[in-house]
């Protein structure tokens, strides 16, 4: 357990309105710039830059030099799972109120590098019910008739076997309920986006820390995700 100091002071440091914008934007898994980091946040690029700095010392952000520019990502999956978390804790903690951030955003989104939402949630319970996933020590192994079914989706299961965690459950923000995280949870959300199952929506406003995140689920991908697994995404 974190010591009483440590843990307030990693609270102090999500707790910022600016970072807290910075790190819902990072939860896209994209690698963004100080200077997109800034208009999302709303700021000028300097104090961006100071909160830029306190988030990389604090373990949360891990900055990527390339040229001139330095990129700047979410540290690990298990921050993005936490962000996630307090995102839904934020939720249940308030008083009750309608769902604020449009049913699209809520239909199907990232979580960091994979799905979701409740597609996300949706295809988590497909894959225990049809069997291509089973329990296993910190989360689910692959079951051999879902190896082939996930090899016939086109998901890259080498790659996933690369993730320090194959499979295991992320608990969704608006939902309540997981969905899958890990490597495989990465390589089902990439063959989606990759094969055009799924569409990133283009940002709908400057500065929205959510943009990023949000997917749509193309006609070609509700036919395949249901002809494989019968998951439908109710409008």
């Amino acid at each position: 357990m974190p010591t009483p100091t440590a843990f307030a002071g990693l609270a102090a440091l999500m707790g910022d309105p600016a970072r807290a914008a910075m790190l819902q934007a990072l939860l896209s898994g994209e690698a963004l710039t100080a200077g997109e980091l800034a208009r999302i946040a709303g700021i000028g690029a300097p104090t961006a830059s100071a909160h830029l700095a306190r988030l990389v010392e604090g373990g949360l952000v891990a900055v990527h030099p390339q040229g001139r520019h330095r990129y700047h990502r979410l540290a690990s999956e298990e921050v993005a799972a936490a962000i996630e978390m307090l995102g839904g804790l934020t939720v249940s903690v308030g008083p009750p109120r309608r769902w604020p951030h449009g049913e699209e955003f809520r239909a199907a989104r990232l979580c960091y590098d994979h799905l979701a939402g409740r597609l996300g949630v949706a295809l988590h319970a497909a894959l225990v019910g049809q069997g291509w996933i089973a329990p296993a020590a910190g989360g689910w192994s692959s079951t051999a008739v879902g190896e082939a079914g996930l090899g016939r989706l086109g998901v890259d299961l080498s790659a996933a076997r690369t993730a320090r965690r194959f499979a295991c459950d992320c608990m969704d923000w608006s939902e309540r309920r997981a969905h899958l995280a890990g490597g495989l949870g990465r390589e089902i959300a990439a063959c989606c986006l990759r094969q055009h199952w799924l569409a990133r929506l283009p940002p709908a406003r400057e500065g929205d820390a959510l943009a990023r995140r949000r997917l749509r689920l193309t006609p070609e991908g509700a036919r395949r995700l249901d002809a494989a697994l019968g998951v439908r995404l109710a409008a």
